[in-house]
């Protein structure tokens, strides 16, 4: 019998949610991975026996995490951690890799962040949902992206009404309403030269409080929000039309094609005409 299997995926781009990877894996005593920085939200359930978590919190700062079965934790983007299997009971876990504009949104009214990464469910039958839901992603990693998608937002869900950290969502409130204001700005102008200054001004904010306010509702500065939400414009034009890598990167905020594919494959992994080659939609 396997004990393991691992999946990529390197098709389909949504806005709010992408699948990079998923597995399962039975670890071998005292197996560890790390110290390692992810470029995306990694969270893994453990299924059965033991393990932990080092996780770097600040730097010089680690902080230790004793898991077991029931339990999960989550790696964020940036962050440097290490985690291990135990000697003698060694955990075997479900991991999903995955990333979006609303990711940081929905793992934190889970209760799960940086200074947070452990997830205890509430009771162990609800936790059991988590785990279907991941071992169903992670047995059907050829089907279609959009069925993929559809179960990652299941198992964000699940993730949500099952922590025993949940934040229960708030009624709107006038800050929501700015951030609001600043993604559709981002959204109707992002084609062109566009600074925190401005969408700051369109919110009628001042800046340094527009930042502070934008990275903690969205888990990321305006900046890397833009940057993001630029890129994934690009993919979806590369994805399903013809328009030249060159037009594509100017009509998505990049009037120096150079700087736009050092972007990109910071982002994605792979040169702007590698990902078309490997995406391209034929018509």
């Amino acid at each position: 019998m396997d004990d393991f299997s691992f999946s990529v995926f390197p098709n389909a781009e949504l806005l709010d949610f992408r699948l990079f990877q998923c597995g399962w894996e039975q670890c071998a005593p005292l197996h560890s991975f790390g110290p390692f920085v992810r470029n995306h939200y990694l969270f893994h359930y453990v299924i059965s026996g033991r393990g932990f978590l080092d996780s770097n919190v600040k730097k010089g700062t680690t902080q230790h995490y004793g898991l077991e079965a029931g339990q999960g934790f989550l790696i964020t983007p940036g962050q440097i951690n290490t985690y291990g299997a135990d000697q003698l009971q060694p955990w075997k876990y479900v991991w999903l890799e995955f990333d979006g504009l609303r990711a940081a949104e929905y793992l934190n009214e889970a209760g799960l962040s940086a200074a947070q990464p452990v997830y205890q469910p509430q009771s162990l039958a609800q936790a059991e949902r988590v785990r279907d839901i991941m071992l169903a992603i992670a047995g059907h990693s050829k089907a279609s992206p959009l069925c993929l998608i559809g179960q990652l937002c299941l198992f964000l869900d699940a993730l949500i009404q099952t922590s025993s950290t949940r934040r229960e969502p708030r009624e709107t409130q006038l800050r929501d309403f700015y951030i609001q204001e600043a993604v559709s700005y981002m959204e109707l102008h992002y084609q062109r030269e566009l600074t925190v200054e401005e969408i700051a001004g369109a919110c009628q904010l001042n800046r340094s409080y527009f930042s502070k306010l934008f990275k903690e509702k969205k888990g990321c500065p305006p900046q890397e929000f833009l940057i993001r939400l630029r890129l994934s414009k690009a993919a979806e034009l590369m994805k399903n039309t013809a328009v030249s890598i060159g037009d594509i990167s100017s009509s998505c905020g990049y009037p120096n094609q150079l700087h736009f594919s050092r972007a990109f494959k910071q982002r994605y992994g792979v040169s702007p005409r590698q990902w078309r080659a490997q995406n391209k939609v034929s018509g």
